[in-house]
């Protein structure tokens, strides 16, 4: 009879594979449940991360500060091997410790603007009025050649502004999630040499246009925000190489206040702007860095094996990095927090990292990847690659998940069909064939490694967060950061529990190297 109540309770705990189904472990799952929505600890981290830490910049002091502290939980969490891992030269840090910029004529003015990373102090206070230029393409220099020296530059309109009339956040609707589903093929698919070509391109543009400001001598830039209501969209006008020539300080300004400058201009009505800006350049230390800890497996034949985890740490500098990418990285955390917690024992390693240098270009996960599983270039496999099971990554906001995309990887279509179904009752329904890019699980499939990121509802991620100053924890839903976490965390288990490792596609194969073409006679 205790026989008979202890092969019942076994089966109720799995979900026995029939008919080829993957099992899940319902009690585990229950479990997780309870730990990561009654006992979360999610938002202690995130505000941590965000509101003491502030802004991480890759180099800057502020993300020495957040990846050694998340170090340091990580480890009073229990989890093993917490460390600072360099991944390669990233260049000099930057940081800011003062700016103003204001309109003094034709009335006083305070202006809404911000500056740009990686660009120099200025050289004390800078007061003139501005020049209004418009260059889009490298024909149009020849326009402004000599006349723009010690000017304080405007260049661009801004796009027009209007009221919203739809709301700026928003759930995925259903419309949206069928379209995901029904995909058939997984489309815009890019290679890691594609990259690497698009990048040149850009940086080539972008250079030439730093490279006019600098042979012009102007004393200032200033560029339109491309977001409304006061929303401020900022990167980098500067560079993080150590040879860098930037000689002027560059600012992006509310659409409002740049388009009245323009406005007054256009008017004939004198303006004039008074800036100022000191910033520091950090070289004591210049390589990159990844944060990385584990929950060693112990399984003898499987425990060499890894299930991996990550979400990129660094971020912009004008928030505090709050969306974009805190929350991912809490929401990891938090997940292997969970299952720590349950002092699970996992057959398999797993494995999480917080990246630096995703907002370079996914310098810390290409980096770790180059290290760990494959050279990217020539696709030479490393000993690692093997032991890789998957990797998951959550990088689109606060939003909860709604489903995953597959990156075309159709293998794996029915394992997590049998992790989702648990979560059918919190929005979590889509699977998605489709690939969809832009964040560090591209590092892993460029190596021919599975790596997800998960579909999570927008909410105001591409209208007012992502990349800008409102990128702060007031637009943080804690309601969708726990749920995220337990459906990782269930993720992440059955990944490390089962038999085999998760599906692979075929490796990718590096470009032919292109023929040099012989001189025309």
């Amino acid at each position: 009879m205790l026989y008979r109540f202890m092969l019942i309770g076994l089966i109720l705990c799995w979900s026995v594979s029939v008919n080829g189904q993957e099992p899940v472990d319902q009690q585990m799952i229950a479990k997780i449940k309870m730990e990561g929505f009654q006992r979360s600890q999610v938002m202690k981290t995130l505000r941590y991360l965000t509101d003491v830490a502030g802004p991480r910049l890759t180099g800057s002091p502020n993300w020495r500060h957040a990846g050694e502290w998340s170090r340091d939980t990580l480890k009073d969490w229990g989890l093993k091997n917490s460390k600072l891992e360099p991944w390669g030269t990233f260049g000099r840090g930057w940081s800011i410790e003062a700016f103003s910029i204001e309109m003094l004529e034709p009335q006083y003015q305070p202006l809404l603007a911000y500056p740009k990373a990686w660009t120099p102090s200025s050289d004390g206070i800078i007061t003139g009025a501005p020049e209004f230029i418009e260059i889009a393409s490298e024909k149009d220099f020849e326009k402004y050649k000599g006349k723009l020296a010690g000017k304080i530059v405007m260049n661009r309109k801004p796009a027009p502004a209007g009221p919203h009339f739809e709301a700026d956040a928003r759930r995925n609707t259903d419309e949206f999630l069928a379209d995901r589903a029904e995909a058939i093929s997984p489309g815009g698919a890019s290679t890691f040499w594609d990259l690497q070509k698009r990048r040149v391109t850009f940086r080539k543009r972008r250079n030439d246009l730093r490279a006019f400001y600098r042979e012009e001598g102007i004393a200032a830039l200033i560029e339109p925000s491309g977001r409304d209501h006061g929303v401020l969209r900022v990167s980098s006008e500067g560079s993080q190489d150590m040879d860098s020539e930037d000689t002027y300080p560059a600012f992006v300004m509310a659409k409002a206040h740049y388009g009245r400058i323009l406005r007054l201009m256009d008017q004939d009505i004198p303006v004039s702007i008074s800036l100022r800006l000191k910033t520091r350049f950090h070289t004591d230390d210049t390589r990159g860095y990844n944060v990385i800890a584990e929950i060693p497996g112990t399984d003898d034949e499987l425990k060499a094996e890894i299930v991996m985890l990550g979400g990129h740490l660094d971020s912009w500098h004008s928030g505090t990095g709050a969306t974009d990418n805190a929350a991912g990285c809490a929401v990891m955390m938090e997940a292997v927090r969970i299952l720590k917690a349950l002092d699970i024992q996992p057959r398999r390693t797993i494995r999480i990292a917080l990246w630096s240098g995703e907002e370079q270009g996914l310098l810390g996960s290409i980096g770790y990847v180059n290290t760990h599983f494959a050279d990217l270039e020539t696709m030479e496999l490393k000993s690692e690659h093997e032991k890789l099971s998957g990797y998951f990554n959550l990088d689109n906001g606060t939003g909860k998940i709604r489903g995953i995309y597959l990156q075309g990887n159709e293998g794996v279509r029915p394992i997590f069909e049998a992790y989702m179904k648990p979560f059918e009752y919190l929005g979590a329904t889509t699977i998605s064939t489709r690939n969809t890019g832009g964040t560090d699980h591209l590092s892993f499939n460029w190596a021919g490694l599975p790596g997800f990121q998960f579909i999570q509802d927008s909410i105001e991620y591409g209208t007012r967060t992502h990349h800008t100053n409102m990128d702060v924890s007031e637009y943080v839903v804690e309601g969708d950061l726990k749920q995220a976490s337990v459906v990782i965390a269930t993720f992440v288990y059955h990944t490390a529990m089962r038999d085999e490792k998760l599906p692979r596609m075929p490796l990718p194969t590096p470009p032919e190297p292109e023929e040099e073409k012989m001189p025309a006679q």
